[in-house]
């Protein structure tokens, strides 16, 4: 296993918005992901954490959410083989991220 991705994505809606718009936006995303034939695994909330994996063709890739008054921490878990797209999936994540909690 690759060392984990981990992004910081600074907010200032406070801990209950921005884990609002994380449910709505981890719904929505749940669906683009099968519907690219990538398989969620788990999605579970406790609280202010999310766990989730993720598989597909084999691969598996797993990491948590943990939402914080002005941050949103994010770590995967990604397996040698896709840790070569880290910095490309960085990119992306970290703006859907910023634009799932800009305020609106």
């Amino acid at each position: 296993m690759a060392k984990p991705l981990v992004m910081e994505i600074p907010h200032d809606l406070g801990r209950d918005e921005a884990k609002r718009r994380l449910e709505e936006g981890t719904e929505k995303g749940k669906a683009l992901l099968q519907k690219s034939g990538i398989t969620v695994e788990a999605m579970t909330w406790t609280g202010d954490h999310l766990d989730f994996a993720l598989s597909s063709l084999g691969q598996k890739i797993d990491g948590q959410v943990d939402v914080n008054p002005d941050t949103v921490r994010l770590e995967v878990r990604l397996p040698l083989l896709l840790s070569f797209f880290a910095e490309k999936l960085q990119k992306i994540v970290g703006n859907e991220g910023t634009k799932l909690l800009t305020k609106k």
